[in-house]
């Protein structure tokens, strides 16, 4: 009698879950692409629903964040050094992020043994790939032109200041909210609270919003799992496993590697820390794209214990700038492509691609697709040396890549947001270790 209760209570407790209903969704979104196919196809309208909904309250979610958490610092020169921290953290991290790609292709050698040739290619595939380079232009003459490519694409080019909320320009919406917040941090204290006030209300209805959107998320994981079975098929994995393979080896290495290792230093168990946001990989994975648990995820860190400045600023920074499996699939796929088709590489070509790819991999930031699109134009900065329209052999396991860049990039960011702030000392982390500790309590 007392364990049905038990039992009863369990199943009461596990239908609460969000967690729960995204793996059901999951297994079920599976099973009907690949018994119907042609259902699962039409599933597709359910993620995309979902997406667009989910853009309009990114952009709100980080104005109120970061204008919240800028006014919550004490001074100005907290938000330069939360900054500079944060752009050095990336750019080493990342710098690893291309290291561990090329080595793991080279070690591993997935392509090896294909033997592609150019007149084997797809000419649907190649029209792709074409479509790729005519629309995506990187401009790689040097790190400081690409940064000040990406600085300008931040600033909104007409005085429709609802555009970038509606389109989820979150380069654009970061931007009006720093320079908004450094406004108002002018302010003299008393009318700084008043004016925090509203705010502080607006961003609370927000993430209320969110909340209950999020329940949705099992719907957009079926139609997105039943779409991906239906239009591609189980067996469309078997051509390339080898890279699939190598890719999730490669990230996993990085992840409990790399990340691990910088975890261990700064007396942070990386197990825990994955498991404390473990729904939001969940979710991140089921639907191949890191906004869907942008926003839950900075509610969740600040919740634990990190200061909402550092939240605010690292985040969406990191979304656009910390793209560290993302760089893991680039410098992948550029051996990879150069082991099937036979194209030999030296030293010095490896070192190249090492130093390109942190130029170009900065143009994956707002860019739709941007990991193939980023790729294609990364082949064609090489003049040649592995012809860019070799990128449609990837188009058919591009969709599966995306689903571990996305969650790479994800734990990427999480675990940037918690270094730097307690390199910056914005975090309590007898809070977040307790937050590690009971991470139930932090699943709402």
């Amino acid at each position: 009698m007392i364990q049905q209760i038990k039992n009863r209570l369990d199943m009461k407790k596990m239908a609460k879950s969000l967690a729960f209903w995204v793996i059901l969704a999951v297994i079920l979104g599976v099973l009907v692409g690949f018994l119907s196919p042609a259902l699962g196809i039409a599933s597709k309208p359910g993620i995309e629903i979902f997406m667009k909904c989910l853009k309009w309250l990114v952009g709100p979610v980080i104005f109120f964040t970061i204008i919240t958490g800028i006014l919550g610092l004490e001074s100005l020169k907290e938000l330069g050094s939360i900054g500079a921290k944060a752009f050095l953290y990336f750019e080493v991290v990342s710098t690893f992020a291309l290291a561990i790609g090329i080595g793991f292709a080279n070690l591993l050698k997935p392509g090896v043994g294909m033997n592609f040739t150019l007149s084997s290619l797809n000419a649907e595939s190649v029209a792709k790939v074409e479509e790729y380079a005519k629309n995506v232009k990187i401009d790689t003459s040097s790190h400081w032109a690409e940064i000040m490519q990406i600085l300008k694409s931040a600033v909104p080019s007409d005085f429709n200041l609802l555009k970038p909320f509606i389109t989820a320009n979150t380069l654009q919406v970061l931007f009006m909210s720093i320079v908004l917040a450094i406004i108002l941090a002018f302010l003299p204290n008393d009318k700084k609270t008043i004016v925090l006030k509203p705010l502080e209300k607006g961003q609370h209805f927000i993430f209320k919003v969110l909340n209950l959107f999020m329940w949705l998320s099992p719907i957009a994981t079926f139609s997105a799992m039943a779409f991906l079975v239906g239009k591609f098929g189980l067996s469309s994995l078997v051509g390339m496993f080898e890279l699939l393979l190598c890719m999730a080896l490669a990230c996993l290495t990085f992840i409990f590697g790399v990340l691990g290792v910088i975890c261990y230093f700064a007396k942070i168990n990386i197990f825990k820390f994955m498991r404390f946001i473990a729904k939001e990989v969940l979710v991140v994975f089921a639907t191949s794209s890191s906004e869907t648990a942008l926003a839950p995820l900075m509610q969740k860190l600040e919740r634990a214990g990190i200061h909402r400045g550092a939240v605010g600023l690292i985040m969406p920074t990191g979304y656009s700038f910390n793209l560290d499996c993302t760089n893991i699939y680039l410098a992948m796929s550029v051996i990879f492509l150069a082991q099937a088709f036979n194209i030999p590489l030296t030293l010095s070509h490896e070192i190249s691609i090492l130093i390109l790819l942190m130029v170009t991999s900065k143009g994956a930031v707002g860019v739709t697709g941007s990991g193939i699109a980023v790729l294609t134009a990364t082949l064609g900065s090489m003049h040649d040396v592995i012809p860019a329209i070799t990128v449609s052999v990837l188009l058919g396991v591009d969709k599966f890549m995306s689903e571990m860049r996305a969650v790479g990039n994800l734990c990427g960011n999480a675990v940037a947001c918690l270094i730097v702030s307690i390199w910056d000392k914005k975090v309590d982390l007898d809070k977040f270790r307790y937050a590690l500790d009971h991470p139930e309590e932090f699943h709402k």
